[in-house]
């Protein structure tokens, strides 16, 4: 979600006519980026109204929300200000980036295990990524877990939106939401829908991924807060984006602010306008392609000679915790090493993974796994924000007798490595992507590694010892 804008009185006065301009592809009509007046259409009474729209606009959208607001976990949060804080707070930051159907049952859970600021400051980082895990964007639950003891540790939780904005990971966005519906201090949030809003009542057709655009937002933001009511009204924003005034089927007939939209006057004055023009559409950047190969490794244990039950409940998983900075920090995964895009035959790929396990491990440990089975999983295509990975995945079933106890206690300053049995990868909080990955290497041992095989893969497994 974001933060409110509000529309203030002109300084200037009457702004200047502007006449609608030809619709183009995905774009809204160009117009100057200079000030609010010079935004208004030529459309009637449009100067008359310009300065009184903040006030005007206040009370019709307040009863539409009173009326229409749909009925959301953290709007039911009961307890003193401090307590109403932390749950805004928890659904503002599982809101960005993720649809509210998705977020109602991480919020029920998170609540219920840490209702608390102060018992959340109490988790692991294990404990917040296991609960946080498939909601993606991981950094906002680190940010989460290090705002709660930041807060905690002062004994005290910020009340305004400037002291808000001191806490690890709390922006304007969140401090704003936080400051208004919890502690009714009167300043604005703008998030996408916000952003959608506030185009569309005043026709602003500059592109909202600028920083000067944004800024402008901001301000109209400010200009029409309610002061008496901010955090409804702000929320009232929101959710008026989120249902009416969608991206791509606006509801104005139902729209309770439709009198002061200058988009849609403008699109009731000329066909080559229309509402879904606002706000501009920006393509998005095209994201990189990276390629990695991907290696389950599976530790038999107790094997003599006996491969182990396929469905590995007595075996372990070797995971690796990525660094502590950068992309997915701190989360646990399947060995994994970037390759080109032009070594990703399953060769090469085995040559990389072969290299980078060998340097993990064989400095205190001697990494001479006796492989059981190795073979070729398939493929899995990721999508991030900004990078489309492609895992190449296989599974390798190795005997290390009792080199896995040393192995376990085995820790590097940069990187850390664990084993964890089936039941406890399944619990785990990993990431989408990877628990993917896991489930796919799970359908293909129920799959491939069937009675007969198990038998076969056991019968070369002894026949190798046998030429020892």
């Amino acid at each position: 979600m974001a933060k409110n804008p509000e529309a203030t009185d002109n300084r200037r006065g009457r702004p200047p006519t502007r006449r609608p301009q030809p619709r183009r592809a995905k774009a809204a009509p160009a117009v100057s980026s200079a000030d609010i007046e010079d935004l208004a259409p030529s459309v009637p009474g449009a100067a008359a109204t310009a300065a009184a729209v903040p006030a005007a606009l206040r009370p019709h959208l307040l009863r539409w929300y009173d009326a229409h607001r749909r009925d959301l976990p953290w709007r039911r949060a009961s307890g003193g200000e401090e307590e109403r804080a932390y749950a805004v707070w928890v659904s503002e930051v599982m809101l960005q980036q993720t649809r509210v159907p998705v977020v109602v049952g991480y919020y029920e859970r998170w609540m219920a295990r840490w209702p608390t600021v102060r018992s959340l400051a109490a988790a692991t980082q294990e404990e917040v990524n296991e609960m946080w895990a498939g909601l993606g964007y991981y950094r906002r639950a680190r940010f989460l877990l290090e705002g709660a003891k930041q807060i905690v540790e002062k004994e005290e939780f910020p009340r305004t939106a400037s002291a808000l904005r001191e806490v690890r990971g709390i922006g304007d966005y969140t401090a704003g939401a936080i400051a208004s519906i919890a502690f009714n201090e009167a300043v604005p949030v703008v998030d996408g829908n916000v952003v959608r809003v506030i185009s569309r009542l005043y026709a602003i057709a500059d592109n909202p991924k600028e920083s000067s655009t944004m800024k402008r937002f901001w301000e109209l933001a400010g200009q029409l807060v309610d002061p008496l009511r901010p955090g409804d009204f702000n929320q009232a924003m929101m959710e008026l984006g989120a249902t009416l005034c969608s991206k791509t089927k606006p509801g104005c007939s139902g729209c309770p602010v439709k009198s002061h939209c200058q988009a849609l006057a403008l699109s009731l004055e000329s066909s080559s306008v229309q509402v879904t023009d606002y706000p501009r559409v920006v393509p998005k950047a095209k994201p990189r392609s990276d390629f990695a190969a991907v290696c389950v490794v599976q530790i038999a244990q107790g094997l003599g000679e006996q491969v182990t039950d396929t469905k590995g409940n007595d075996d372990l998983f070797l995971l690796i915790k990525r660094p502590e900075e950068g992309l997915l920090a701190g989360l646990w995964e399947f060995p994994l090493v970037l390759v080109d895009e032009g070594k990703t035959d399953l060769l090469n790929r085995r040559k990389a993974m072969d290299k980078y396990l060998t340097k993990l491990l064989s400095n205190d440990v001697g990494w001479k796994p006796d492989v059981i089975l190795r073979e070729d999983v398939g493929e899995h295509v990721h999508i991030f924000s900004h990078i489309r990975l492609t895992m190449h995945v296989e599974l390798m079933i190795i005997n290390l007798k009792d080199g896995a106890d040393r192995l376990c206690k085995k820790e590097d300053e940069s990187t850390k490595l664990k084993f964890a049995n089936e039941s406890s990868v399944d619990s785990m909080g990993l990431t989408s992507g990877i628990r993917k990955v896991y489930n796919m290497v799970k359908a293909f041992k129920e799959k491939r590694l069937s009675a007969p095989e198990r038998s076969q893969v056991s019968t070369r497994k002894r026949s190798r010892r046998s030429k020892q």
